[in-house]
């Protein structure tokens, strides 16, 4: 799959048939399953202009092969806001492409844009393949998450 024919382009409310099998994709590669009502809020943030949160799709000619969900945040620690790049998911057929890269670019671009301070995101530590990626494009920050879910 040739990259020049790649296309990243933000979402439209027309276009939830095609991001639905990437967003399943995406939960099935980390072993979830997020309730259909809680994909439903997703959506109509993703699409909302005054959320905070929005997103694309990557497109090789009218399949969408990819998709990138991003959420802008403060930061008390500058003055520009920060860019959480949440969700990144390549379909596998797709794969090595550099379809991701394309993805994170877009966000960047995004944010650059806006004035934004930081992009960041979070992977598993058993995601190697996006690692080997995410090394090439961005620094490791070295911080641990933790977290406590509160329902």
């Amino acid at each position: 799959m040739p990259n020049d024919i790649i296309q990243i382009l933000p979402l439209s409310d027309h276009q939830h048939a095609e991001w639905l099998p990437l967003w399943r994709g995406y939960q099935a590669f980390y072993k979830v399953d997020i309730p259909a009502e809680v994909s439903a809020v997703t959506w109509s943030r993703l699409l909302d202009p005054r959320e905070p949160m929005g997103g694309a799709l990557a497109w090789n000619g009218p399949t969408a092969v990819g998709l990138v969900h991003h959420i802008r945040h403060r930061s008390c620690w500058t003055v520009g806001d920060y860019v959480y790049l949440q969700d990144l998911f390549v379909s596998p057929a797709a794969r090595s492409a550099g379809i991701g890269r394309k993805l994170i670019e877009y966000v960047y671009e995004l944010a650059a844009a806006q004035g934004c301070a930081r992009v960041h995101w979070l992977t598993h530590e058993s995601n190697s393949d996006a690692m080997f990626l995410y090394d090439r494009v961005a620094e490791r920050s070295g911080f641990v998450q933790y977290r406590r879910a509160l329902r």
